[in-house]
């Protein structure tokens, strides 16, 4: 039987004995493990949004130009997404701990360069060095969960608190941000970062196991550069689409010609190597493949939405940022709750009916908020944004969960960079479509408003806050007429946008239903030994259709099922048998 004769007593690559298994002590240690690796993903997901309301701050301090401000804001999330896969790989063959923990080590040493940066430069540098360090943290934080959680069933629910750990960060950032500001100066939202970063490395160091992947083969360092530079070119692109630059100006098609040449190149050198980076066999997967696609359609959908939310409630119905930030709790509480009933949901519904449910939920969400217009309608909107993260964030969890779920121990992290990387660059994309989107139906009722000077109609169609620039410039009837307009204006390219948004979470939901039905279980990594193999077989088997029986009566109840190295399909083990 050649899927046994090498068994013996192998286990996966680089994992302790007591982080496997269901000992009492690994037990109680893998959710104290959990808990470290959320509160690394804390920090990492306040530092990308904690800025944005230092920016007046910043600009007053440092006078930086508006392509300095620019680089600024962007760099961080522009480095992160470029190095994740670098880095996700990289732990799967130096050790997951091992650079988590120099993470750590680069975003507290970047946060203080940060906090007391005399110049805009430096400020780049270091919040360069912050997405540096942010790469090396994210995919790790994925990948050393799915190695302590080996059971599916426990790791559902260590996904779901980590998924809503997130949700809470990015919702957390501005909220801290401002209150920071308010009360200190604008360094002190890098500096928050210090204290955490101190108590993080020597807990992280005595608490987190190390791990590792399949060591076979050098480490692909020219495809690990391939693979960064042409995501970074990529990102570059995409955000200078998002910041209103045209898809065919020159500075930013040519990056992003660059960066697909370097990842078709990139996808092309891995299918040659014997020992790839990163395994593209995965994408043949249709439960891999599916996952990442739902991530990247559910970012698109939606962030690009949340950004033009944001501008509608402080622009149009003059909410403060405070209040504004007020007024999108209640998604974020709705995105955590999911998150932490994602397991028991996951193993009712399975993988299929529950991401196509949280698409539904999210479509439905975004459709009901067209009832937004020139008045304030709070139970609209707080109902709105209840159902929108809660649909969200039931579609993101059975996502990752399915996605790691695909990817053996040795590939964890390498699985767990795609999904991040998808994520970035769904987000990003999102913001440029929706972006375009919104400005192509906002655009036309501004151009024409009596009374206005066809220069001062131009300089407002190029945003909602401008044109209230331009009003107040005018005065007058002149003034009064091109406010009202742009408000209206802006109000229909809303309209527009949520509809966009709606049918691309709705390919979002027709896609999912090539995910897999039931949830499939695999209790332990391990291969059996030789000398059990046929015992273990018929238990196997016996176990399977009892608890098949079992889910024929209940519904799609998770099944246990044989993990098998490199996630060979059943017809494959049983040739091989």
């Amino acid at each position: 039987m050649s899927g046994t004769t090498t068994a013996g007593n192998r286990r996966t690559a680089g994992v302790p004995r007591q982080w496997r298994g269901t000992e009492a002590s690994g037990g109680a240690n893998r959710w104290v493990v959990l808990l470290v690796l959320c509160v690394s993903l804390l920090l990492v997901a306040v530092d990308a949004t904690v800025l944005h309301v230092a920016v007046p701050a910043v600009t007053e301090d440092l006078r930086p130009g508006g392509i300095e401000l620019l680089w600024i804001v962007d760099v961080y999330p522009l480095v992160c997404a470029s190095l994740l896969i670098l880095f996700g790989t990289l732990g799967d063959r130096v050790g997951r701990r091992r650079v988590l923990l120099l993470g750590y080590a680069l975003f507290g040493a970047a946060s203080a360069i940060a906090a007391f940066a005399p110049n805009p430069q430096i400020l780049i540098m270091a919040r360069a060095l912050l997405g540096v360090g942010g790469a090396m943290i994210m995919p790790a934080t994925l990948s050393i969960l799915r190695q302590v959680f080996p059971d599916r069933r426990e790791r559902a629910l260590a996904i779901g608190i980590w998924s809503a750990v997130a949700a809470v960060g990015a919702a957390v950032g501005p909220l801290l941000g401002g209150f920071l500001v308010e009360n200190f100066w604008w360094g002190s939202v890098f500096l928050v970062n210090l204290p955490l970063m101190i108590v993080a490395l020597p807990v992280g160091r005595w608490l987190l196991p190390e791990s590792t992947g399949d060591k076979n083969g050098p480490w692909d360092v020219l495809g690990a550069l391939m693979a960064a530079c042409g995501l970074f070119c990529v990102v570059l692109g995409v955000k200078r689409v998002g910041s209103g630059a045209g898809p065919l100006d020159a500075v930013t098609a040519a990056p992003v010609l660059v960066g697909v040449v370097l990842l078709v190149l990139f996808v092309r050198r891995q299918r040659r190597r014997t020992h790839p980076l990163v395994d593209l066999k995965l994408f043949a997967r249709p439960a891999f493949s599916i996952s990442v696609g739902c991530i990247v359609l559910a970012l698109l959908a939606l962030v690009g939405l949340e950004l033009i939310a944001a501008q509608y409630l402080q622009l149009v119905l003059g909410l403060t940022p405070l209040e504004t930030g007020l007024r999108l709790l209640p998604l974020t509480f709705a995105a955590m709750a999911a998150g932490l009933v994602g397991s028991r949901m996951l193993q009712w519904l399975g993988p299929r009916a529950m991401v196509v449910v949280g698409f539904a939920l999210t479509a439905l969400a975004v459709l009901s908020l067209t009832a937004m217009g020139l008045s304030d309608r709070p139970a609209v909107l707080v109902g709105g944004f209840i159902v929108l993260g809660f649909g969200l964030e039931t579609t993101l969890f059975s996502a990752y969960e399915s996605m790691l779920n695909e990817a053996s121990s040795g590939s964890a992290g390498g699985a767990a960079a795609i999904g991040e990387t998808s994520y970035q660059l769904g987000a990003g994309i999102g913001i440029a479509l929706l972006g375009s989107v919104m400005n192509a139906a906002y655009k036309p009722g501004v151009s024409s408003v009596p009374g206005v000077p066809a220069s001062a109609s131009s300089d407002a169609s190029q945003s909602l806050g401008a044109a209230y620039k331009v009003s107040d410039r005018l005065g007058g009837h002149a003034g009064e007429a091109l406010r009202s307009a742009s408000r209206a204006a802006f109000v229909h390219g809303l309209h527009v946008t949520l509809a966009v948004s709606a049918g691309l979470l709705t390919l979002g939901a027709l896609a999912a239903l090539r995910l897999p039905k039931a949830m499939e279980c695999a209790g332990d990594d391990e291969e059996p030994d030789q000398g059990s193999a046929d015992q273990q077989g018929t238990a196997d088997q016996q176990g399977t259709a009892d608890k098949q029986g079992t889910a024929d009566k209940q519904g799609p109840e998770c099944t246990d099922a044989p993990d098998v190295p490199a996630r060979l399909d059943r017809a494959t083990v049983a040739a091989e048998s």
